[in-house]
């Protein structure tokens, strides 16, 4: 069986909800952070790093949600949380899947982290905010139309996405980009989201900094 180890209010959710989506038995392992909003000391005896994700299946450890969701999908799936292997929208798909952790998530982390410490330094702020516009209008142009980011159909992708976009949403930083709110509405409205938070706890802390 499947262990995932989870914190609460954090990336994590990504795994439980795929879990739940695919219809996976699995065993809940929670964590919960202190009163630093830190990682417990729990997390680095299952992975050096300390961080959650991490599943175990059949001895293999696995951290990084993004390597998660594929391992997952590829192993348990049944192809219908992604394109066809080989076609353009599965190039398109992967492309979305690792933009999440790669160009969009710098900006937003650093958005995050400045509002959770009272703010970055000037030089800091004017590299990111761009940045953030930047990235928030790329999703926004994307999800405008559709109802998801490759259409009708949930993906991997989208799972992937859904984190960092709870994460702004708390924060207001959704405001000005209503396409990206209503997208994030539709994600949380997925059964298969609903059951990971009913589970394990809502993505990110409920009230707005």
């Amino acid at each position: 069986m499947i262990t995932l180890h989870h914190l609460n209010f954090s990336r994590s959710t990504r795994a439980l909800w795929l879990l739940e989506e695919l219809g996976i038995e699995y065993e809940l392992v929670e964590h919960k952070r202190d009163q630093n909003f830190r990682a417990p000391p729990s997390l680095s005896a299952v992975h050096p790093l300390g961080k959650a994700p991490v599943i175990v299946d059949d001895g293999l450890i696995l951290a990084e949600s993004g390597t998660i969701l594929r391992y997952l999908e590829q192993k348990y799936g049944d192809g219908r949380l992604v394109p066809a292997p080989g076609t353009p929208d599965r190039a398109v798909h992967d492309e979305w899947l690792d933009f999440v952790e790669s160009s969009a998530a710098l900006p937003v982390m650093l958005t995050l982290l400045g509002g959770m410490t009272g703010g970055l330094p000037e030089g800091l702020k004017a590299f990111t905010s761009p940045e953030l516009s930047k990235t928030l209008g790329y999703i926004s142009d994307r999800v405008t139309d559709r109802t998801y980011l490759m259409g009708d159909r949930l993906t991997l992708a989208d799972i992937q996405m859904s984190y960092l976009l709870a994460a702004l949403g708390r924060t207001g930083q959704l405001d000005a980009y209503p396409a990206v709110a209503e997208y994030l509405d539709r994600l949380e409205e997925t059964p298969g989201l609903r059951k990971a938070i009913e589970k394990g706890g809502p993505m990110a802390p409920p009230d707005r900094a």
